[in-house]
């Protein structure tokens, strides 16, 4: 490209990454330049995959997907062992035994072979029935002469972010629990469970990797399925200590426990990095700092370029905080993060109340310092979005029993007084108190009507 800057671009990776530049290959795919050369040095450099085809069998799982002829497709590389078809084979992790119907390698295309020996990457098909079975990093062995151990570096998947999922119309609940199965084929790490809301009906609880995979999930839902969601706003997991000193997990506003049986509640913290020119510093540190940062360190990777280090609680992250920084930043920051630790915070349940009765699918949970603003934006939103009644709508947020913010939508008017002509003032009065006494009548056992819109509120709140 005319703009690259090699000599720029090889200085900003030793400052960054702390490799050394020098023995970096300058390749350019699309004139064709340097690729004898990478090919060369990746065989000088990476060295040739060491094992026995004597020892016990261990094929590490790195990649799994779903075909519909065979069932699950899982991707291995063989450190020890050999593996063939009609084998007896069992995941370590989950201690499921399958019967080995097909190996092979890859090229475009599946192409069989008689066996996987040490040093080999290919494919493993043993009509597994879903991808949820063959967990990534997993250790396949033979049943009749296991390995000793796992292979190192296995972990099970840890859903971060959470939000509910439910049908815009109730009659596609069933459409939608079948199209979460579907994509849990593909996807083993995405987790949902069956949920219900007052405000929403029947749904489901789903879990993500984090902020990206949400959006991925949804937008698989809606194009490949067809289907019309309402998504509640994103929550991560809270660790709950109570008075007795039993510590428990919540991802749902819902399961907040009362404040009184609480002793602490912690929430999750994550390491986050951001690049940005440093034009722009002023504005992300200011960013950062509303949303609670806390400042690690600051370094230049070039002239015009900065790298921040800050950590940073994950619930100010799952709102809008990748949007506002792009915003401050026109562009030009990038955003990491991955998991720390837990730490005590002062955290609130917030309820969103609509003619004195809480909705769940509004409620969230959020720092004590910002609970104030954050109510006090939702219900101004709402004001706007629910449509008048015929009686006076109050909408409140609230934690616990404390009002913290509040707005009315005035009540629809009408004119009943207009076909009543002449006579004394007290036949309009006696109307007038008519139409009182039915609104008050009304309000007890009327029922508000909240658009889907409302529950998206809380996702674009500034």
């Amino acid at each position: 490209m005319p703009s690259a800057d090699v000599e720029r671009t090889k200085h900003g990776i030793r400052k960054s990454l702390g490799l050394n530049p020098d023995h970096a290959v300058l390749v350019s795919a699309k004139e064709g330049i340097g690729i004898d050369e990478l090919l060369e040095r990746i065989v000088e450099i990476i060295p040739p995959p060491q094992g026995e085809i004597d020892r016990p069998l261990s094929a590490l799982v790195f990649d799994s997907y779903f075909d519909k002829y065979v069932g699950a497709v899982v991707k291995v590389r063989i450190f020890n062992g050999t593996v063939g078809r009609g084998d007896i084979v069992k995941f370590m992790s989950t201690d499921k035994q399958y019967e080995v119907t097909e190996v092979g390698i890859f090229k475009l295309v599946r192409e069989k072979t008689d066996a996987l020996t040490p040093g080999d990457v290919g494919y493993i098909i043993a009509g597994i029935k879903t991808v949820s079975d063959t967990k990534i990093g997993d250790t396949i062995t033979h049943v009749n002469n296991p390995a000793p151990e796992q292979l190192k570096g296995f972990r099970d998947v840890k859903p971060m972010v959470f939000s509910g999922l439910y049908p815009m119309y109730s009659d596609d609940y069933e459409a939608l629990k079948d199209a979460l199965s579907k994509l849990r084929l593909n996807d083993a790490s995405l987790i949902y469970e069956p949920d219900n809301s007052y405000a929403l009906g029947f749904g489901f609880r789903c879990g993500y990797l984090g902020l990206l995979h949400m959006e991925i999930v949804q937008e698989r839902l809606e194009r490949e399925f067809d289907l019309a969601l309402v998504t509640t706003a994103p929550s991560v997991e809270y660790r709950i200590t109570n008075q007795r000193g039993e510590s428990y997990t919540i991802d749902n506003p819902v399961k907040m426990p009362d404040p009184g049986l609480i002793e602490k509640i912690e929430e999750p913290y994550v390491e986050a990095t951001i690049i940005t020119p440093a034009e722009f510093v002023g504005n992300i540190m200011s960013l950062v700092q509303d949303c609670r940062g806390i400042h690690k360190d600051m370094q230049y990777i070039d002239s015009t370029r900065m790298q921040l280090h800050y950590d940073l609680p994950l619930s100010e992250i799952v709102f809008n905080f990748y949007d506002k920084l792009k915003s401050y930043s026109k562009g030009y920051a990038s955003f990491d993060y991955e998991f720390r630790d837990f730490r005590a915070s002062e955290m609130v349940k917030v309820d969103i109340l609509v003619n004195a009765e809480p909705v769940d699918a509004l409620s969230f949970i959020v720092h004590k310092d910002k609970a104030y603003y954050r109510g006090k934006e939702i219900i101004e939103k709402l004001k706007d979005i629910i449509p008048r009644h015929q009686f006076k709508i109050p909408l409140q947020a609230a934690i616990g029993a404390k009002i913290i913010a509040r707005e009315n939508i005035s009540a629809m008017g009408k004119n009943v007084t207009a076909k009543c002509y002449g006579g004394d003032i007290t036949r309009k009065r006696k109307l007038l108190e008519k139409q009182k006494e039915g609104k008050k009548r009304m309000k007890q056992i009327g029922s508000v009507d909240i658009p889907q819109e409302a529950f998206m509120t809380i996702l674009r709140i500034d």
